[in-house]
């Protein structure tokens, strides 16, 4: 798939990862004596990181790192992956997570793969109604984009 333009990532999320800082520098070892580590830090909140593998580079590609991790951070860090090779075709594998099949994805989805019809309204009617219409959105066939489920995961494709 890489040599066909298509771009095949594994994408996932770290939430509450803790910023720390060390209160005292680390003493560096001296004759007789091992290196010490202060144990004291100082904190500075939290932070979430969405990353991406890319599967065939085998390395790691256009990550985010923010405060929060909401379907809007989810859905502008793929934006974000895809502007690095917009000619390209994209797969994203992602598990279920909620912000994976949020209203901020399937628009953007939606967009992306020039699907122009009426999504509804989140919460009330149509593909963006719920959690469970948004998933049959991904899942169904369509001659414009793919969204397939293999296991705990599922699959986007881009079309060039």
């Amino acid at each position: 798939m890489a040599e066909n333009g298509v771009h095949l990532i594994s994408t996932d999320e770290m939430t509450g990862i803790q910023a720390l800082e060390r209160a005292y520098p680390t003493k560096s070892m001296i004759p007789g004596e091992v290196k010490r580590i202060e144990f004291e830090y100082i904190r500075h909140g939290t932070l979430s990181l969405i990353a991406n593998w890319d599967i065939f580079k085998g390395q790691v590609i256009e990550p985010s790192i923010g405060p929060t991790r909401t379907e809007i951070d989810f859905a502008n860090h793929i934006t974000k992956t895809m502007d690095t090779d917009p000619e390209a075709g994209w797969i994203f594998m992602v598990d279920q997570l909620n912000t994976h099949m949020s209203e901020s994805l399937v628009k953007l989805v939606a967009s992306c793969c020039h699907i122009d019809i009426d999504l509804g309204v989140k919460g009330k009617k149509g593909i963006l109604k719920s959690m469970k219409t948004r998933w049959c959105f991904f899942k169904r066939p369509n001659p414009s984009h793919s969204f397939c489920v293999f296991a705990q995961t599922h699959l986007l494709v881009k079309p060039d």
